[in-house]
């Protein structure tokens, strides 16, 4: 069944400050979507209000998970992650000082992954055979790409239906950035999971994106249907592509 996700007219600040203006998008099932936009434009807000996180002010975010429709306005990130939507964090907040498969087992948190925790660790090192050959490894002595593979990979252990990633490119090589984007859009075609993606590095998000959006100042100021509508965009042009 399909899993989607879909966001009408929110709204969000911190105190006094709004970030968030309205915004409305929409994440199809089987769908990888790009939030487009540059540092302070609302991307790690807007992904914090899915999660629950951070609580709207205003307008819905629905998700439907196997046919069923779930609103995620007011609920708890416990609740959002249990009906299988996960996170892969900005910056990736792991524990430095846990080995490799701990911090993959604090990941299988929702009670299906919990029922199915050895079967989606054999899972998350068949996708990630170097978490396998690090197992026993403290996650804050690997490479800035192998913790983002950890990152991914702990989002797996979740036996997600929605993977939300924010930001996975910073703090990384360019050579580690394209191989962390590839390693997203083989988890989003191996396990038929709905992706939406938060991300600064244009030319990166696109080579996976089936469609996308731009942020800009906490509102939607573009949607590109397809990449080439994203790659043929002025304003894309203008704030990415130096033209």
């Amino acid at each position: 069944m399909a899993n989607s996700l879909t966001l009408s007219g929110v709204h969000a600040a911190y105190g006094a400050v709004r970030v968030i203006d309205d915004v409305s998008l929409k994440v199809g099932g089987g769908e990888t979507v790009a939030l487009l936009g540059t540092n302070g434009n609302g991307k790690s807000t807007l992904m914090k209000c899915i999660m629950g996180i951070v609580r709207p002010s205003a307008g819905s975010i629905v998700a439907e998970i196997d046919g069923i429709h779930h609103d995620l306005t007011g609920r708890t990130t416990e609740e959002i992650v249990d009906f299988g939507i996960a996170l892969v964090p900005e910056g990736r907040r792991l524990f430095p000082k846990l080995t490799v498969e701990e911090n993959l087992l604090l990941g299988a948190f929702r009670r299906t992954a919990r029922a199915e925790l050895k079967r989606n660790l054999e899972v998350c090192f068949e996708t990630f055979p170097r978490l396998a050959e690090r197992r026993a490894q403290l996650a804050g002595s690997m490479s800035g790409g192998e913790q983002q593979m950890l990152a991914l990979g702990r989002a797996l252990m979740l036996a997600p239906k929605i993977l939300l990633v924010d930001e996975p490119s910073v703090g990384l090589a360019p050579i580690l950035v394209s191989r962390t984007i590839d390693a997203i859009a083989e988890m989003k075609a191996r396990y038929a999971l709905t992706v939406l993606m938060a991300e600064q590095n244009f030319n990166q998000a696109i080579r996976i994106a089936d469609r996308g959006y731009v942020i800009v100042h906490g509102k939607i100021a573009f949607e590109g249907r397809s990449a080439d509508e994203l790659n043929n965009n002025d304003l894309i042009k203008k704030f990415y592509l130096g033209l």
